[in-house]
């Protein structure tokens, strides 16, 4: 007896619901188990990461100030992937817009109006960030070239780069030696709305912005149907190269404004690692959204608590902020794997034309 594995049409939206939630209720199964056997209470460990990421307002910020830059970075990277451009450079992105933005707040005058110089900063940083994922663009829009290995080397480039301006030519002066890049001035530092930057702000109109960029507009719909085949946008006579560019452009831009925001209202300076994994991390709520804006902001919401549990977990009960990663991977196995099942189906017995064995 052979196992056939067959691609499914659209499913119920009832039973995809009822795949998910299963899915769901067994990763926290799955995820207590493995937390019993290393002799700790999970029961104890779920409660504490809840209460630790939304159990005061103090939390609840410190949770909204992970998701600001988990989001925004999801957005940019959904544009790319709607493409099938594997942008795996947000990292390095993050990074140059950081760099782009500091640039500004070291170099032009203190005395600048706050809006003005915010404004600066912020065009600075889309422009670097933008520039960051264009490069890879062009490459594989006139050469071919793997996008993948492409963006990932990119980030380490722009990493080393700003560790030899934190060593070098950027230096403080006044830092006694110790290798770091001055604090930004007062007009350069994000103001805060409710206690958290107002970067939360610009979550949720990017969030707006993404999906109705991605669902509305032409270029949205180009850059949808490039990512669905190459040769039907060709034969619509559409600009492959163009559209590629456009769209690394818009993701390269907003994870840059990431890195601003987290230049200008975290560090108030700019450091070597300034994008925090964010880059890598918010790829999984980029695919696990299935590149929808509106769910992305929603499952980097649920990946901040974790975040913030997990750091709460370590100074409350002394134990490893490692403790909720196995949490983490273990909902990432099984929503995941829920994926499989959503698009694909089993079945026993001979195998037809067209299936899968």
């Amino acid at each position: 007896m052979n196992l056939r594995i067959t691609k499914r049409g659209d499913l119920p939206k009832k039973q995809e619901i009822i795949i998910r939630i299963a899915a769901v209720l067994l990763s926290i199964i799955f995820a207590g188990l493995i937390l019993l056997v290393f002799g700790l209470n999970p029961v104890k460990i779920f409660t504490t990461i809840i209460d630790g990421s939304i159990g005061s307002k103090i939390r609840i910020q410190q949770t909204i100030i992970r998701a600001i830059p988990l989001t925004i970075t999801a957005l940019g990277i959904i544009v790319a992937f709607k493409m099938k451009f594997w942008n795996i450079g947000a990292e390095g992105q993050i990074t140059m817009g950081a760099l782009g933005a500091t640039w500004v707040a070291l170099h032009f005058s203190d005395s600048l109006p706050m809006p003005l110089m915010l404004f600066l900063m912020m065009l600075a940083a889309v422009f670097c960030g933008g520039i960051w994922a264009f490069i890879p663009a062009i490459f594989k829009a006139k050469m071919g070239t793997n996008e993948t290995i492409f963006t990932l080397m990119m980030n380490y480039i722009a990493i080393k780069f700003v560790t030899y301006l934190q060593y070098g030519p950027w230096m403080d002066p006044n830092a006694g030696g110790f290798p770091k890049i001055a604090k930004f001035p007062a007009n350069a530092v994000l103001p805060s709305v409710f206690g958290v930057n107002i970067g939360w702000i610009m979550m949720i109109v990017f969030t707006v912005l993404v999906y109705l960029f991605m669902t509305f507009t032409k270029k949205g719909y180009e850059i949808a149907v490039v990512g669905e085949s190459v040769e039907t946008a060709r034969y619509a006579g559409m600009n492959i190269s163009r559209i590629v560019i456009v769209a690394m452009l818009i993701s390269g831009g907003m994870c840059g404004v990431v890195g601003m925001i987290q230049a200008s209202a975290i560090e108030k300076t700019l450091i070597s690692n300034i994008a925090g994994g964010y880059g890598f991390t918010a790829i999984i709520p980029a695919w696990l959204s299935r590149l929808n804006a509106v769910s992305a902001l929603i499952i980097c919401l649920a990946f901040a608590m974790l975040i913030q549990g997990g750091t709460y977990l370590q100074v409350s009960l002394g134990i490893s902020s490692a403790v909720s990663s196995i949490v983490q991977g273990a909902i990432l196995f099984f929503v995941l794997g829920s994926e499989f099942f959503l698009q694909y189906k089993l079945s026993f017995g001979k195998k037809t034309k067209g299936e899968v064995a």
